[in-house]
């Protein structure tokens, strides 16, 4: 079975990096960073105007009509130059939890206004610390109103509207919520990654309608965070292959005793057991990126490798790069935190690692007991 992308896939990739590398560099990062900004607001356009916030959407809803795999392709460009943007949420939570669950009047309401940039969409999902689902959903729908906290929620203070994990009676759901309601308050957070914004958000019996037209259950919850996942998998490698080339290209044109430090076995040895961890998690997203793709009936098991690998792996990249800058790599000035930033941010958007190995020993033992 080949894996690989196709030439097709890979021209995309390369005209996308082409396109980045002009309008997204890492220098755009640090000012979002720098700033009072929760997001780029002139890179967000330029990709709308692209057409890559739709590029899983079917041409009848105003999308471009390519695949989950044309997606992965970009969400790992993305990761590649730490893009200050609300890409995640709109596209990979918003956006394909309206195509999996939504009614066709939702679809028909909020799809092409996410296609085109218009419209910013998240997903609320925590209550502070902890998993739901092993404790209870606290935020309630009750006579079509919804009331309660979610926190964090990724682009909280920017997004326009919001899929709320919440209850209802004895059921689970997801409520759309519009953010501009008097009944919603919105607080931002201090993020550990300043160039992605986090938010509380306070319901007060604020008027929804269920994603779909009634609760749709934990299953479909999950379902969603494992086509999430495998997509912010490939923001993780990209961003992880972009630390390991930078870190390679200064170690082999820093010198010390007349020859690159990159030479010497201390940190060669290192580079080749990162550039294995690439390669082991490049293998995960591929495997996820087919089961999303196919809807294949492995994408709960494919998706929670592709997320705990790539999870470990930008976390590793970004670490090595502070240490194997020296002491210019814990500088303010100097890039790397950016990328540790962003890996930090990165592993805790969709539910801590503990959370999705736990998933992942669950899922092989159903499968062994299949």
């Amino acid at each position: 079975m080949n894996f690989d992308f196709s030439d097709d896939q890979k021209l995309l990739r390369e005209n996308v990096r082409a396109f980045l590398s002009k309008e997204a560099p890492l220098t755009l990062c640090r000012q979002v960073l720098e700033s009072d900004s929760s997001y780029s607001v002139t890179l967000w356009q330029a990709i709308a105007q692209q057409g890559w916030l739709g590029t899983a959407v079917p041409e009848s809803y105003g999308g471009a009509g390519f695949g989950r795999l044309e997606l992965a392709v970009i969400a790992e460009e993305l990761g590649r130059v730490l893009a200050p943007v609300p890409f995640g949420s709109s596209v990979y939570l918003a956006t394909e939890a309206l195509l999996v669950a939504g009614t066709e009047e939702q679809k028909q309401r909020y799809l092409p206004a996410l296609a085109r940039g218009e419209t910013i969409g998240t997903l609320a999902h925590y209550e502070g610390p902890g998993e739901l689902g092993q404790r209870p959903v606290q935020t309630a729908v009750r006579s079509g109103k919804l009331s309660g906290t979610k926190t964090p929620v990724p682009d909280g203070d920017i997004a326009d509207f919001a899929l709320v994990t919440a209850k209802s009676g004895r059921e689970v759901g997801l409520a759309l919520v519009d953010l501009h309601a008097s009944e919603v308050r919105r607080e931002r957070l201090e993020s550990i990654d300043p160039s992605r914004s986090v938010a509380t958000l306070h319901f007060q019996r604020v008027p929804v309608e269920w994603l779909g037209g009634r609760p749709c259950g934990w299953e479909t919850i999950h379902h969603l965070f494992d086509r999430a996942a495998v997509l912010y998998a490939f923001e993780q490698l990209g961003g992880a292959q972009r630390a390991f080339e930078i870190t390679r290209e200064y170690t082999l044109s820093r010198y010390a005793f007349g020859r690159p430090i990159g030479s010497f076995q201390a940190l060669k040895h290192r580079l080749a057991d990162w550039y294995v961890e690439l390669e082991l998690t490049r293998s995960n997203c591929y495997y996820g990126a087919w089961a999303l793709s196919n809807e294949a009936p492995e994408l709960a098991l494919a998706a929670c490798g592709a997320r705990v690998s790539a999870t470990a792996t930008f976390e590793l990249a970004s670490k090595e790069m502070i240490q194997m800058h020296g002491g210019m790599g814990f500088t303010w000035e100097h890039d790397a935190h950016l990328f540790y930033r962003r890996a930090r941010y990165l592993a805790a958007i969709l539910g801590p690692a503990p959370v999705w190995r736990e998933r992942l020993v669950a899922t092989l033992e159903i499968r062994e007991e299949a």
